[in-house]
């Protein structure tokens, strides 16, 4: 388990525990370097936003710390443990969500959730119930999933990538085709889970406006580096420091 020690909002120290951390992450594809040199931290209790435009090297990011892409060079360390010298073990610790969850439309809600406890054992129904009722699903659960709305898809998909009891949680454009009434649900439910739960969750976005409102910390990428990280808290305008410091880097900002 890594600390880092910071200052808290009224001025005295505080103890924050890493539960995701990165250090020199690096991919190319070719001659094209997507993820350059990524220093990333993200503490228990928060939600960081990784705020970038379309193209800027996010959604890399995400697969190479979910173990979806190996690394060129570099570290990623989830609840303390490195991937490289203990794969099992650190995924152990995390779940997420790449693109729309990979659900069965023609079983319900509940079953999909036994069939993934199944495939990685050890997961009770009680558990199982937890999860729903943590995501605001028991009226639907035995439904199709097919008859599920976006909301409630993404819903249910968090519901399971959390079922393992993970440490971080990271969902790569969540709100990606949801309506204003949805967006808000599923900013309710992350800051819940940081906040109540003490899960470190992480989510991607190019939506300046959403990641103001759900975000404790903001890391803006641009050109696949880290180029700033800061407290949401802040007075300083997020829209115009996302202009001045994405204005190099390239990608399309959508």
């Amino acid at each position: 388990m890594a600390l880092r020690e910071g200052v808290g909002t009224d001025g005295g120290r505080t103890v924050m525990e890493v539960v995701l951390k990165t250090i020199g992450l690096t991919k190319s594809f070719g001659k094209r370097r997507v993820a350059d040199d990524m220093n990333i931290e993200v503490y228990a209790g928060e939600v960081f936003g990784f705020l970038g435009p379309n193209g800027a090297g996010k959604t890399t990011a995400i697969k190479m710390i979910l173990g979806l892409l190996k690394q060129d060079a570099g570290e990623i360390y989830i609840n303390g443990t490195n991937t490289l010298h203990d794969f099992e073990g650190a995924m152990a610790s995390i779940g997420g969500i790449v693109e729309s969850p990979e659900m069965y439309g023609y079983l319900s809600g509940w079953e999909n959730l036994r069939q993934h406890a199944r495939i990685r054992g050890g997961i009770s129904r009680a558990r199982i119930a937890e999860m729903v009722k943590l995501a605001g699903l028991e009226k639907r659960i035995r439904e199709k999933v097919k008859k599920y709305s976006l909301g409630m898809k993404q819903r249910l998909g968090i519901a399971q990538a959390l079922m393992h009891r993970p440490r971080v949680l990271i969902l790569d454009e969540p709100t990606n085709g949801l309506d204003p009434a949805g967006i808000k649900e599923l900013r309710i439910l992350l800051k819940d889970l940081a906040h109540k739960e003490n899960i470190g969750v992480l989510v991607s976005s190019h939506i300046l406006g959403e990641m103001q409102q759900m975000c404790d910390r903001v890391g803006i990428v641009s050109g696949g580096r880290l180029v700033d990280v800061r407290n949401i808290g802040e007075d300083e305008n997020l829209e115009d420091i996302f202009i001045e410091l994405t204005r190099e880097g390239g990608g399309q900002i959508a």
